[in-house]
């Protein structure tokens, strides 16, 4: 009895997210955001390097990047990455600085515009906010999560800061955790103000930890198969640089959208008389 009983609540669970998936679109916004999302890296790769650039901080490229990289690409793909780079150290960067972030700001600000389509699907609102207010609003939140993921990742890279004593130590420990709060207050500011009907604080930062802790773990697997089984150096290894790297922005538009999806089905069990996720799962539920 309890097996069986165990298998209609996994039936359940499967049929609920089936339901979810198809009538969210869920896999069609994740495409659109993932597009965005791709459009939006090179000029943000660029930003962050002419940062680095002005700041006088070329041996993150030199000391930690490079290195990671190099192993991992064909001679000739380094060699040029490496002459593209040397090129924005040496010149003037300050107006390469502003004009990539610039591009960054807009490439991301459609991103965000991606999002809150996707959003307002999960939370089943007409959005009528007039296109001006939209647009303003997807640059602000642009702006926030530029400066939250290049501050991440800065924050990650700091150990080539203070790599010794009893500093390095706590530099190295700590600089996790503050990267994903960055991360997690960017996205906080996303999950909130982007839908046209705005959650309480408490369930926008719910959704944000969850989608932080989804995303910290496909990282770590995207980063083993990068390191540990892609080939990146045979006659197809620059098309699965490509595949690889959509791949990522795809999964993890699908991370952020199921996110909000799970935070919205919590935040109706708390708060109506309604069987979600929790009795799918569990059995039980308000």
């Amino acid at each position: 009895m309890a097996q069986t009983d165990l298998l209609t609540q996994a039936r359940g669970f499967v049929e609920l997210w089936i339901d979810l998936f198809k009538r969210h679109r869920l896999l069609e916004h994740a495409s659109s955001i993932a597009f965005q999302v791709l459009k939006s890296l090179i000029p943000l790769t660029l930003c962050g390097l002419a940062l680095l650039a002005v700041v006088g901080e070329e041996r993150v490229w030199r000391n930690t990047l490079a290195p990671s990289i190099k192993p991992h690409l064909q001679p000739a793909t380094y060699h040029a990455i490496d002459v593209a780079v040397d090129k924005i150290f040496s010149s003037g960067s300050g107006g390469l600085l502003a004009f990539s972030a610039l591009l960054s700001f807009w490439y991301i600000s459609s991103s965000v515009r991606a999002v809150m389509t996707g959003v307002n699907d999960i939370y089943e609102a007409h959005d009528e906010r007039p296109w001006l207010t939209r647009f303003a609003l997807s640059l602000g939140l642009a702006v926030c999560i530029a400066i939250g993921v290049i501050g991440a990742a800065l924050v990650v890279l700091a150990p080539q800061v203070a790599r010794h004593g009893a500093l390095g130590v706590v530099v190295q420990i700590g600089r996790w955790p503050v990267a994903a709060l960055l991360l997690m207050l960017a996205l906080g500011l996303l999950v909130r103000f982007a839908p046209a009907q705005r959650r309480p604080k408490r369930w926008a930062s719910a959704g944000s930890a969850l989608v932080i802790c989804a995303w910290i773990v496909a990282s770590v697997i995207f980063r083993l198969f990068v390191t540990e089984v892609a080939n990146f150096k045979t006659a197809t290894g620059n098309l699965t640089v490509f595949l690889v790297l959509i791949g990522y922005a795809y999964t993890s538009s699908i991370i952020f959208l199921v996110g909000v999806e799970l935070d919205e089905l919590l935040r109706e069990e708390a708060s109506a008389n309604e069987r979600g996720v929790l009795h799918a799962l569990f059995g039980f539920g308000r």
